[in-house]
């Protein structure tokens, strides 16, 4: 059937406003995401019932059967979710979590230490921003249980160094999908002097966002500037309630496993570091097999830029259970304990399974509806040329948060802020093409029914609306000092200029929370 476009119309915002509004203020997120979807299809159909009813069926279909096939993309993310909780419950099982931590007790010393791990491998395990938020959030979570860090602290942890380090790193999926999007966008507007890489590599201090998020991070951690709803979280994590348990069990949260006595570190270790290295492996082996179906030689970005991400994730996490399991057996643990980790591992994922479901859902919904685009034509309007950086950052956030992706957020988006520097002044062009990931990946902290968000929540084992608000003053800070940086780069045409007072923003911004949490 024949869906109406509102590309032209600020209708198209209608479904994410509704879904996130709802989702923060009732904190139902299946709830909200439904409702959302149920709109967005109705407006879709023309408000007719019966071909609603059809066109969200058709939907629900298409998450595991799109095209005459299989969804491998849908079943492999999910397959390896469900992997990684397995996976996660059998080394709970194998006393290897209990050993790690007591290993790492001897050696952090307090709780900051732990959040600076936590940091430290989200910075390491750059490759994928769904690996990093998982893996990251199941080697931290026991060492952080222990010093009383809030799960909501452990996923701004994660979330401030997946998508932000990812977005600046080249030997990444992510890096990898952004050299391939400018560099086709280089070449037609002409700017064929430059290297695609090297373009890439020259955008990465002009993320002011995705660096400043770190940077506010590392200074929350080090100065402990907990305020509003973080500083209740963890004033109740250090009552010894580490989520809020009226709401129930997080997801991703195991229950009830027994442990065996002789667990050992290297059964946490060796897992998470087998599971790395085959994810590496593979997704290096999958873009390489498009690398030589096109005759083109392996190199490592055009492997990034060609791997089948979700295929690698599965079948690592197919080799990292079935490493867990000879592991495990090896050590002695009994058969029972592995039976209970198995069917609790499955279990523990469910939530973040259904969220996931509805998130895609509306995701869709909302392309259709071309919400996107519309927030595109909002950037051609009659603004002097130094203020389109600035422009370009916040209409990229409010798309990203909108529609819940970067990844569409960068394809919609920057193509726009190419037209747009081409027909002002090509100096402009990397600065807007950066302020867009910048934005992008802003929008996606902040937003409720962002992938990276959900799988944020669910690897710390946090309430996914409680990480979403906990985490969003600070978000919404970094964006602050980002705008700042942006509007200065914009007037003086220096990226040193506008780094200098972004840096600024942030020493002004810690001195405040400082005085605040004094206060």
């Amino acid at each position: 059937m024949a869906l109406i476009s509102y590309a032209d119309s600020a209708l198209s915002l209608l479904p994410p406003v509704v879904a996130i509004g709802m989702a923060i203020a009732s904190r139902k997120v299946l709830l909200s995401l439904g409702l959302g979807i149920a709109i967005g299809i109705l407006m879709l159909v023309d408000f007719s019932v019966v071909d609603g009813a059809s066109e969200l069926g058709s939907r629900a279909v298409s998450l595991v059967w799109d095209d005459g096939a299989l969804n491998s993309w849908n079943l492999y993310t999910l397959g390896f979710l469900v992997l990684l909780g397995v996976m996660t419950a059998l080394i709970s099982v194998s006393g290897a979590t209990r050993a790690f931590a007591d290993w790492a007790r001897h050696r952090i010393r307090c709780g900051r230490d732990a959040k600076l791990m936590t940091m430290a491998l989200g910075v390491v395990i750059f490759i994928d921003d769904y690996f990093n938020t998982l893996v990251v959030g199941s080697v931290a979570r026991p060492v952080t249980d222990h010093y009383q860090v809030s799960r909501e602290k452990l996923a701004y942890c994660i979330d401030s160094t997946s998508a932000p380090i990812c977005v600046i790193s080249p030997i990444s999926s992510w890096g990898a999908y952004i050299i391939a999007l400018i560099g086709g966008l280089l070449t037609t507007h002409g700017m064929t002097d430059i290297g695609y890489l090297s373009a890439f590599m020259q955008m990465v201090p002009m993320n002011f966002y995705a660096i400043f998020a770190f940077a506010l991070l590392l200074a929350v951690v080090y100065f402990g500037l907990d305020f509003g709803a973080m500083a209740d979280a963890e004033q109740r994590a250090q009552r010894g309630q580490l989520w809020d348990e009226a709401k129930g069990v997080p997801a991703g949260e195991e229950l009830d496993l027994p442990e065996a006595n002789n667990g050992r570190v290297a059964g946490l270790v060796a897992p998470i570091g087998f599971l790395i290295a085959i994810t590496v492996s593979l997704m290096l082996f999958s873009g390489n097999q498009v690398l030589a179906a096109d005759d083109k030689a392996f190199s490592l970005i055009g492997a990034f830029e060609n791997t089948d991400v979700a295929w690698s994730l599965f079948y690592s996490g197919l080799a990292g259970v079935g490493f867990t399991l000879l592991f495990g057996l090896r050590q002695g643990v009994p058969a029972a304990y592995m039976s209970k980790a198995v069917i609790s591992g499955v279990k523990s994922m469910l939530p973040a399974i259904y969220i996931l479901l509805f998130a895609w859902t509306i995701a869709g919904v909302i392309s259709d509806m071309k919400t996107g685009e519309f927030m595109a034509t909002l950037a051609q309007g009659n603004l002097p040329a130094w203020g389109l950086p600035a422009l370009l950052f916040l209409l990229s956030g409010f798309a990203a948060f909108a529609t819940g992706t970067s990844w569409g957020t960068f394809a919609i988006m920057l193509p726009i802020a190419a037209n747009m520097a081409e027909a002002v002044d090509l100096a402009l062009m990397l600065p807007m093409l950066s302020s867009v990931l910048a934005g992008a990946v802003f929008g996606d902290h902040c937003s409720p029914i962002s992938d990276t968000t959900i799988l944020s929540s669910t690897g710390a084992g946090c309430h996914h609306i409680d990480h979403v608000t906990t985490q969003l003053p600070y978000a919404v800070l970094t964006a602050l000092i980002s705008l700042a940086g942006y509007l200065v780069l914009g007037m003086t045409g220096s990226v040193m200029a506008g780094f200098a007072t972004a840096t600024l923003g942030l020493v002004l911004v810690i001195l405040l929370l400082k005085r605040l949490c004094r206060r």
